[in-house]
């Protein structure tokens, strides 16, 4: 698939490997369940949430030349997300995230990105020769980020011209990954949406809340903050002013992805024209729709 998109996602793109059960599980347990693969990764899960909005986001990352990356990049594809861009490596393999999930939420994960963090700076190769922008004629439009790239990298990004024009949209892979944004909190072009964990994190702080989350990564040099906390409260703080929403009550029937999801519909719903509050409700909105496992719209 051709022509300019809407919207780059830079980071992670390979296979989930799901298990879900409806039994509580403790440590050692085994039990009756689900296993699913799917395309996911945090720029995955973004790009597929704004292709459910219409919009069509082009996708950077690293794939493998294997089997599965071959599976993975027919699949991106078949979605209508631009591929042309994709770091193909004959010597790196196709990345995966496994996970199991109980009645209650996540119980464990293990993210494979590897190959992502090994190819580095090539996945950005289509910024600097002309094909999306240059130093010279960076790119102008939005870009999804995640903290799966090293932070060196995440650093180097911080700093370079390719995003002098970029309005960055940023999230953690994960909250083992949080810390890796430092270099961007206090970036004048950069959003973050982050859970309250990784709030915490990021801040050294133990909030009680998404509220005093957001204005405490304020105070820490952040322009724009969006602090989820679950079924619970999210807040949004631009400078000194906040707000806060509750996404509605929905039965869990699934949590990997529900962040990501979160950020594209708020990405969507702002470059729609939507107010602070009308966005911030909507993205509760997505999100909630895709935890109770409906597709949201």
């Amino acid at each position: 698939m051709t022509g300019r998109p809407d919207i780059l996602c830079i980071g992670s793109v390979l296979w989930d490997v799901i298990g879900r059960t409806a039994i509580p599980m403790r440590l050692g347990a085994d039990v009756p369940g689900r296993i699913t693969r799917l395309p996911g990764g945090v720029a995955m899960n973004i790009a597929m949430t704004l292709r459910r909005f219409d919009l069509t986001p082009a996708i950077l990352t690293s794939i493998g030349q294997d089997a599965e990356g071959a599976e993975l990049m027919t699949d991106v594809t078949r979605m209508g997300i631009i591929t042309d861009h994709v770091y193909r490596s004959d010597d790196l393999p196709t990345d995966r995230y496994m996970a199991i999930e109980g009645p209650g939420g996540l119980v464990a994960a293990i993210a494979d990105a590897h190959s992502l963090e090994a190819a580095g700076a090539r996945i950005l190769r289509p910024l600097a020769d002309g094909r999306l922008g240059s130093p010279e004629a960076p790119w102008q439009g939005l870009v999804a980020l995640d903290g799966n790239l090293t932070p060196e990298l995440l650093e180097d990004i911080a700093g370079s011209p390719l995003f002098a024009a970029s309005d960055l949209r940023v999230a953690p892979a994960s909250p083992g990954k949080a810390e890796r944004l430092l270099a961007l909190l206090d970036h004048p072009r950069a959003r973050l949406y982050m859970n309250l964990e990784e709030a915490s994190l990021l801040c050294q702080s133990d909030f009680a809340n998404s509220e005093k989350a957001a204005l405490g990564l304020i105070r820490r040099g952040a322009r724009r903050v969006l602090v989820t906390d679950g079924g619970r409260t999210a807040a949004e703080a631009t400078g000194d002013s906040v707000i806060t929403a509750t996404p509605p009550e929905v039965p869990v029937i699934r949590v990997t992805g529900a962040g990501d999801t979160f950020m594209a519909a708020h990405v969507v719903s702002e470059r729609q024209g939507m107010d602070r509050h009308a966005a911030l409700a909507r993205a509760l909105r997505a999100a909630a729709t895709y935890v109770s496992g409906e597709t949201p719209r």
